[in-house]
């Protein structure tokens, strides 16, 4: 029996040993699993800022709502009072309730209103944890940039997306604790460890000059009844993106109500055959190989030129016309003949150099490289076809670089998004600096070009309405056939229509480009895109405080005001009428802009040809000079906004 007794306890020894020794790890964590919750929590993710310091996107601490089924009495009954409080059926919640009895999630990010109603209930068992949300303060503006993110909350596209990582901050968790029959140990929903905040991110998009092209390109689409369309405004000496517009466009705080053919973003997404666009690089090009000059001339054949078993055609019938006035007239047969003395591997190279057939490596997420085949597909017409823009594919980004290379004098930029990056204090870790990609052309051939471009808008030229009164604007009209994918060919009636160009030419400060994707009035650039760069430029220049340094055609007419008038705040889509106050002697009277919302002063500055500098965002709380003084084109004026109580 003692021997017995002894093999029995030598055996619980060794037993003990492997259980609590040589095996704890292993059960202590299976011990951990049935008696201890753990529920992640989700990271805050950094703010978005315009270059402005507006936020463009922000996230909010909001409460969300967990159920711990063991400790519901009456499964059902609990079902039917959340039912219409978190706007879900009570069937939907009871099965979920019933498919796990620990814990489980039942609605998150509720309004403070319902949370309310919910914690009044005082039904045992239920419980909150708070969760960060995003929320995007400008609804629709720059929404194609900023992007959107997820529940979980990833980004999805957009800035949010490219810098998820750096947006996204540490998760956090909470630990819900039982013992072996369910019952509660300790704090129910005890939060451990809270979710910390990422660093946040400074854009080079301006909200104020984004907000213009947006509501210019809508103006433009719509008017023309078009599909779709986008705009591009970039510092041509940086490559700093100020504003990158698309239309249709959606608000990202409620993206679920939308295709995603409006959450697209065609600046970089889509590629377009660029058309006459293309003939500023083939004359770069030429001049910069000094096989032609401006004033070499080239026969037109009266619109009509046969090669390689094609004709070509001419919008209008020209006889011999000068490189400078076959630009102006946007002359196919010329451009071919150029293309043609200049030759494939040349004119590859170049269209290689200005950024075509690559991707500007911009950083935001989807980009196209657009198409431009090698030099050694090149057959047949190929080269003249490509010299007038057709059989070669371009982004709207990539078309925005290369026009900037030649306002800048010949050096392409690289195109940016990202300007700071900041902790969560406000300190700058990581400033972005403008970065060279090459040298294209020599300053000569980009000034020369300059000129040439500034023939196209005027009122000889093929874009008389992208001009800005007090400026002088180089641009380039396009209109392009688009691909048939049925017929394997050219669309009879689908275009392309487009417009390209910077302001001021003499000393370039915005370069625009316009996309007008298959309008139905009319399918030429000159008429439905350029338009929109006129209005997205002088608004813009306003807005910069871009003093004009041509004569203007037009007088500024003389401002309204009203005198004693009460300050109060209209609604968006009203503006304050102005009531004559007499002419003024040397200058205009300053109207009364206290009030105001942003929109509504870059209307009257539209309306009335001021230039104001605007700070801030909101409504006007104070402007200089006050109403009633008389200003003059060269008095610094401006209004400051601020949020509404």
């Amino acid at each position: 029996m003692g021997a017995v007794f002894v093999l029995l306890l030598a055996a619980t020894v060794v037993r003990s040993f492997y259980l609590q020794i040589y095996n704890h790890d292993k059960y202590a964590k299976l011990a951990e699993k049935q008696h201890v919750k753990v529920v992640n929590l989700t990271p805050s993710r950094g703010a978005i800022y315009d270059s402005t310091n507006s936020a463009l996107a922000v996230s909010i601490e909001m409460d969300s709502l967990f159920a711990e089924p063991r400790s519901l009495e009456d499964i059902p009954a609990v079902a039917r009072q959340l039912a219409p409080l978190i706007e879900m059926p009570a069937d939907a919640i009871e099965k979920k309730l019933k498919a796990s009895k620990g814990f489980v999630w039942l609605q998150r990010r509720l309004t403070p209103e319902t949370v309310a109603k919910i914690k009044a209930l005082d039904i045992d068992g239920l419980g909150f944890v708070k969760e960060p949300k995003r929320f995007y303060p400008n609804a629709e503006i720059g929404s194609h940039v900023v992007g959107f993110t997820g529940l979980d909350p990833d980004g999805l596209e957009g800035v949010e997306r490219r810098f998820n990582s750096t947006l996204l901050g540490n998760t956090g968790y909470m630990i819900s604790e039982r013992d072996a029959l369910g019952r509660e140990v300790g704090n129910r929903g005890m939060v451990v460890k809270k979710a910390s905040s990422g660093q946040s991110v400074a854009l080079t998009i301006d909200k104020n000059i984004q907000y213009i092209a947006e509501k210019e390109l809508a103006a433009a689409v719509e008017g023309s009844r078009a599909k779709g369309g986008t705009a591009i405004v970039m510092e041509p000496q940086t490559g700093r993106v100020l504003a990158m517009a698309n239309y249709p466009t959606f608000n990202p705080n409620a993206v679920a109500k939308y295709q995603p053919n409006a959450m697209r973003n065609r600046a970089i997404t889509d590629s377009f055959e660029p058309g006459s666009t293309m003939k500023v690089f083939l004359i770069a090009a030429a001049l910069e190989e000094k096989v032609v000059s401006p004033q070499d001339t080239f026969n037109c054949e009266n619109g009509s030129y046969n090669i390689g078993g094609r004709t070509i055609h001419d919008t209008h019938s020209y006889g011999r016309l000068s490189v400078s006035d076959i630009l102006k007239h946007s002359s196919n047969i010329g451009s071919a003949k150029i293309g043609a003395k200049l030759g494939a591997e040349r004119l590859y190279g170049y269209l290689k150099g200005f950024g075509f057939g690559a991707k500007s490596n911009i950083d935001l997420p989807g980009e196209v490289s657009g198409y431009l085949r090698s030099k050694s597909q090149w057959y047949g017409v190929d080269l003249a076809t490509i010299s007038f823009g057709q059989g070669v594919s371009i982004s709207a980004m990539q078309l925005a670089g290369a026009v900037s290379a030649v306002a800048n004098g010949g050096t392409l930029m690289q195109p940016y998004i990202l300007e700071r990056v900041l902790d969560d204090k406000g300190a700058v870790v990581k400033q972005i600096s403008p970065v060279s990609k090459q040298r294209v052309i020599s300053p000569a051939t980009a000034v020369n070009l300059t000129k040439m471009m500034e023939t196209v808008v005027s009122e000889e030229g093929t874009a008389p309405k992208a001009m800005v009164d007090g400026y002088r604007v180089a641009g380039k009209t396009g209109t392009a056939q688009k691909a048939d994918p049925v017929t394997k060919g050219y669309s009879s009636d689908k275009r392309t229509a487009s417009f390209v160009g910077f302001i001021p030419a003499d000393a370039p400060r915005l370069t625009i480009v316009v996309i007008v994707d298959e309008p139905r009035t009319s399918p030429y650039g000159g008429i439905v895109a350029a338009p929109a760069f006129s209005a997205i430029a002088k608004q813009s220049l306003c807005y910069l405080k871009v003093s004009p340094n041509q004569p203007l055609k037009k007088r500024p007419g003389v401002i309204e005001v009203k005198k004693e008038a009460p300050q109060v705040a209209l609604a968006d889509n009203e503006v304050e009428e102005l009531t004559p106050d007499g002419q003024a002697q040397g200058g205009t009277v300053m109207a009364n802009f206290r009030g105001l919302s942003m929109r509504q002063v870059l209307q009257v500055m539209e309306k009335r040809g001021l230039n104001v500098r605007l700070i801030g965002s909101g409504k006007v709380v104070e402007q200089s000079p006050p109403p009633g003084k008389i200003i003059t084109p060269t008095d610094p004026v401006w209004v400051k906004l601020a949020p509404s109580a």
